[in-house]
């Protein structure tokens, strides 16, 4: 819980929110997604992923660099219960900001 990650590896560091920390830390886990839709099959290559962080104050609103940040503890439940090449669907609440896209036929 709380292992910060660069470049997907565990630095041997670990935040455990007892210090401020205003850069947005990938934390805990990682699940690196890979789009199978037209507009997001080059996910992987940009490295987007469902991923912990120490500002979960900021969940729900758009402030990442286009991952999808979970609480510490969500991200752990969710990585213990899918397996690699698990399908993964991501939906915008109707009350979200969600980015403009396409409809999907």
């Amino acid at each position: 819980m709380g292992a910060i990650l660069k470049s997907r590896q565990f630095t041997g560091n670990v935040w455990d929110g007892s210090s401020p920390c205003d850069e947005d830390l990938i934390l805990t886990r990682i699940l690196w997604l890979e789009g199978l839709d037209d507009g997001n099959k080059n996910t992987k290559d940009r490295y987007i992923y469902l991923h912990g962080t120490n500002q979960e104050d900021l969940l729900g609103t758009p402030a990442s660099h286009g991952c999808i940040r979970f609480s510490n503890a969500d991200i752990v439940d969710l990585f213990n219960r899918l397996d690699t090449g698990s399908e993964v669907e991501v939906i915008y609440p109707e009350s979200s900001a969600a980015p403009a896209q396409k409809p999907r036929a």
